[in-house]
């Protein structure tokens, strides 16, 4: 088994429409090896695979490489992966699961100035969204993750919109039916229901996102770059 760095935590129909199209991406990546697999939902909303066959093995490593994988231990300089849970004066905390959660203090976010409120906004950083960590005293977001999000302010376009509770396609579908298709150069995915909409240099993220933000039951911030 193993258990994605990523949560379902939407219900009813949403549920099932997420789990569906995980899925089918799960078989995209490992449909061809010799294993079967069954989604599971932990309690604590983290997703986990169930892998029987010769292959099994191989299959985990693979998904754990698309998804990044909870950990159960932690040593101290090792890289691991949570999801943002909740954030106040002091910093950002990452749910790792289990109950257990990781404080990155604010003073290890290595983010630029202001507090940790500000930073998430000013980087886009939805709640949920999977981060890199290195585990320590104090713990601090990982290099790679800090790298991704300054190039979010630094790449070519206008910026990004930043959605959560929400898989790819029906942000795209919500995209298209506000008329904004030709809009946007694409939408990447961060986690199962953390997406990422780019925007082209003509497209302003903030008109954008007042566009689409009645048409999605998420949060959503803008990038501006």
């Amino acid at each position: 088994m193993v258990v994605l760095a990523t949560k379902c935590y939407v219900g009813g129909d949403a549920r099932g429409r997420a789990i569906q199209g995980l899925g089918s991406l799960i078989d995209n990546e490992i449909g061809d090896l010799a294993v079967e697999w069954e989604i599971d939902v932990r309690d604590d909303e983290f997703v986990a695979v169930d892998l029987a066959g010769e292959d099994a093995t191989v299959a985990g490593n693979a998904l754990a490489d698309s998804w990044g994988a909870i950990d159960t231990e932690f040593e101290a300089g090792g890289t691991y992966v949570g999801t943002l849970d909740e954030w106040d004066d002091e910093g950002w905390l990452l749910d790792v699961g289990n109950g257990t959660r990781i404080r990155i203090p604010a003073a290890e976010l290595g983010l630029g100035p202001g507090s940790p409120e500000q930073i998430r906004d000013r980087f886009g950083v939805v709640q949920h969204t999977p981060l890199r960590f290195v585990y320590g005293e104090p713990s601090r977001l990982a290099d790679a993750t800090r790298d991704r999000l300054y190039e979010w302010t630094r790449e070519a376009g206008s910026g990004r919109v930043n959605v959560n509770s929400a898989t790819r396609g029906n942000v795209r579908a919500t995209v298209n039916r506000a008329g904004h298709a030709d809009d946007i150069v694409t939408v990447e995915r961060l986690g199962l229901l953390e997406q990422s909409i780019v925007c082209p240099e003509a497209t302003d993220p903030p008109g954008l996102l007042a566009s689409i933000g009645p048409h999605l039951r998420s949060e959503l911030k803008c990038v501006l770059t």
